[in-house]
């Protein structure tokens, strides 16, 4: 079969402005990819409609069928067909979403399609009779690939419809993205911080059981009247057709019945998705109260967890494999009203609890975040049309956000707990000295006031933790006193980070105010007299780093001879640990490994001689045969440093590594104009983006921040400020790559 070199992925599904949870679902997928992969994975989509000409529709939208037409699904089949550029047809599957029995018209479209098909199941229904199994064999027969939502439905297609593990993957209900910190704000925003909220969403149908909460919360609104609960959603379309508003009068009835019209809260609006995700954000408990044992999946769960609601659910599969993980309370059993009020009670009156479920919930709702879920539609549309390679990931846009938020009239704070700065951390001269660095570097691209100022903050602090005799300390608390810490470590690698931010700002006089320059040009002064005190090799390193920064503007033979120096300990160090097999100035790999290399790249550009380029040249090629495998990168695990001895620990992977590999790669693609170095910068700065062994994106698209560690089963979560300035580096670095 040929394709267009730029082939589509073609969604057969409803979709917006029809108001159902798969049209939802699939709108989700198609922003997430086009995020995610840009032009490099366009999208179209084949709306399902109930009647000819229903909705008017985004341009996305190329083809309409109207279910309940057998004929149309053929026609639509036939055009299909006919077109080159599309590569894989890609069925979102309910039964009551397609026309026949069971929904069998779908599989009259799947026989006329000469297309790979990959068809997701959202519903998957234990113990069919003859028919639907048939029906559901079918399909799963005739595609090329299968999806689920949740490993019990996977467990479901292959025991009771005896499909094809094989064919199966399990792709989850994808999420959004929101910032923890945000929980108590948007209380303040909307009144009510003194309560404690409740809530439930979606298009209202009986199935829901709504009732069965309202009955639970009669006798706890008495003992605590701070509750509100939300209900939120308009009635089902489809209830509204057949009843009309039925349902909703019936638990409006019961709220006046209870007498819980003070803590009750009807929204009958199908919310925009802002506004959506708001109102779950702000709510500390969602109740799922669904009385379907077999519903196999529920976006508005999904949701709410990722808000970092502890959530009171039913058992349906969803939750029992979503709640495993102390994520909220798991219900024994559905339509049980007592069941529901001690579950509420226990978390009203725990706050801790209440506030660890949320928290736990929010983490786990990383990995199925609408950008990783992208990700995995990606590479299976790669993998049934053999175009992996095509595939693209988009530049996230440069996001200053989250390191003002860690900026205080001090400096720029050490930690976060998720994206919120944490007080507790103090600050450190490391991450000061390369915020300083990062808004020279920002400022040079993007000219602006704010960068400045917030350069002046961090210089402040470098000037501020300076002693007389020119040596820094590190460590300081929130209160800006020196900590004991000070005293405990070894300070040369912070010292050696000092000169490099100085000596950063003194290279970049031309674009900087002068009363800042002269400010780090008098640290500077100070600091270069204790050069003979750094001895360690990255401190050194750093301090090569500054001194080729002062020297680009100031070619001072003493600088110069302060250089070769550094250099040849360097060298010496290499001369000592390398062997055949061991090119490297230690008998082991760290953290910001790369530096060394660097550092003798920049000694060779400074001073000409040959040795420093050559031995640079060798070392940091030693160096990426270790850390690019099957087209990723793979850095040292900060589990435990790789030493020449012992075989290599995988996993712990940090963003530091990564940053400081492509800033290394960029200087090496400028000095030998190699295109490996260029290729493999590229390749490097997509582990940022997904490219790693989770296939997981390592920065917050919210806030441009970049998530602390990478492990072997899960992303470490929390946004400090050491991880958010490498990427924020790393990312200022593609602005020269990306065209």
């Amino acid at each position: 079969m040929k394709f267009e070199k730029e082939i589509k992925m073609l969604i057969v599904s409803s979709y917006p402005p029809r108001e159902c949870g798969l049209a939802t679902f699939s709108n989700d997928i198609v922003n997430a990819v086009k995020n995610v992969f840009g032009d490099t994975l366009p999208i179209e989509v084949c709306a399902l409609q109930n009647k000819k000409d229903q909705y008017q529709y985004n341009q996305e939208v190329v083809y309409t069928i109207t279910s309940s037409k057998l004929e149309e699904f053929q026609i639509i089949a036939e055009k299909i067909n006919e077109r080159k550029d599309i590569g894989l047809v890609c069925i979102q599957h309910e039964f009551g979403l397609y026309g026949g029995e069971y929904g069998d018209y779908v599989l009259a479209f799947i026989l006329a399609l000469n297309k790979p098909i990959a068809t997701i199941f959202h519903t998957v229904l234990p113990n069919p009779d003859q028919k639907r199994k048939k029906i559901v064999h079918a399909i799963a027969d005739l595609s090329d690939k299968i999806i689920v939502l949740t490993k019990k439905s996977r467990e479901i297609l292959t025991s009771h419809y005896d499909c094809s593990m094989s064919k199966i993957q399990v792709i989850p209900h994808g999420n959004h993205s929101i910032l923890w910190e945000q929980k108590a704000k948007l209380k303040d925003k909307y009144g009510l911080s003194d309560k404690i909220v409740l809530s439930t969403f979606g298009l209202i149908s009986e199935n829901k059981n709504i009732e069965t909460t309202l009955f639970a919360l009669t006798e706890i609104v008495k003992k605590h009247p701070q509750i509100v609960y939300f209900i939120i959603g308009k009635t089902h379309p489809e209830i509204i057709r057949k009843e009309g508003e039925k349902y909703r009068n019936l638990l409006i009835a019961t709220v006046q019945e209870l007498q819980l019209e003070d803590n009750v809260v009807f929204i009958n609006e199908y919310l925009e998705l802002k506004e959506l995700l708001e109102y779950l954000t702000l709510s500390d408990i969602y109740l799922f109260s669904s009385k379907d044992p077999n519903q196999a999946v529920s976006g508005t769960f999904a949701y709410a967890m990722s808000c970092g609601c502890a959530v009171i659910s039913t058992p349906i599969p969803h939750a029992v494999e979503a709640l495993e993980h102390n994520a909220g309370i798991l219900l024994k059993e559905f339509d049980n009203p007592e069941e529901f009020k001690a579950a509420i009670l226990r978390l009203v009156e725990n706050k801790e609890e209440r506030i660890a479920m949320g928290k736990n919930a929010f983490s786990l709702s990383h990995a199925p975040a609408w950008e990783n879920i992208a990700i995995q539609y990606g590479l299976m549309f790669g993998e049934l049309t053999n175009r992996v390679e095509d595939l693209q990931f988009n530049m996230p846009p440069l996001k200053i956000d989250h390191i003002k938020k860690l900026t205080t009239d001090l400096g720029i704070l050490q930690f976060s707990k998720f994206s919120e700065p944490d007080p507790e951390s103090g600050y450190t001269l490391d991450d000061n000295a390369r915020a300083l660095i990062d808004m020279v570097m920002y400022n040079k691209i993007f000219p602006d006031d704010e960068s400045l100022i917030m350069a002046s903050t961090y210089l402040k602090y470098i000037e501020d933790i300076q002693r007389e005799n020119g040596w820094f300390d590190n460590y300081k608390d929130f209160d800006n006193q020196l900590t004991k810490q000070n005293g405990e470590v070894n300070l040369e690698d912070a010292n050696g980070r000092a000169l490099w931010s100085l000596g950063t700002v003194i290279g970049h006089k031309e674009t900087l105010p002068i009363e800042i320059v002269l400010r780090a040009k008098k640290c500077w002064d100070k600091a270069i007299l204790r050069l003979a005190d750094i001895n360690s090799p990255r401190a050194m390193a750093y301090a090569i780093k500054g001194l080729y920064n002062y020297y680009s503007t100031h070619k001072d033979e003493a600088i110069e001879k302060h250089i070769e120096k550094l250099a040849n300990e360097l060298l010496r160090h290499y001369q000592i640990n390398s062997e055949v097999n061991w090119c490297w100035y230690e008998d082991y790999m760290t953290y910001a490994n790369n530096v060394l290399p660097e550092a003798m790249m920049y000694s060779y550009l400074v001073t000409g001689k040959m040795k420093y380029k050559k031995i640079a040249l060798i070392t940091f090629d030693f160096l990426l045969s270790h850390y690019f495998m099957k087209g990723q990168l793979k850095v040292v695990s900060n589990r435990s440093w790789f030493k020449k001895e012992n075989a290599r620990t995988f996993y712990g992977e940090q963003p530091i590594e990564v940053a400081t590999t492509i800033i290394t790669l960029d200087l090496f693609n400028e000095v030998t104009r190699n295109r490996k170095y260029k290729d493999q910068l590229k390749l490097a700065f997509i582990w940022f983006l997904g490219n790693n062994h989770l296939q997981q994106i390592m920065y917050n698209p919210e806030n441009g921040a970049s998530y602390d560690g990478l492990e072997d089963k899960c992303i470490n979560i929390n946004q400090g400020a050491e991880s958010t300035l490498c990427f924020f580096k790393a990312r200022l670095i593609m602005e020269k790559y990306s065209s």
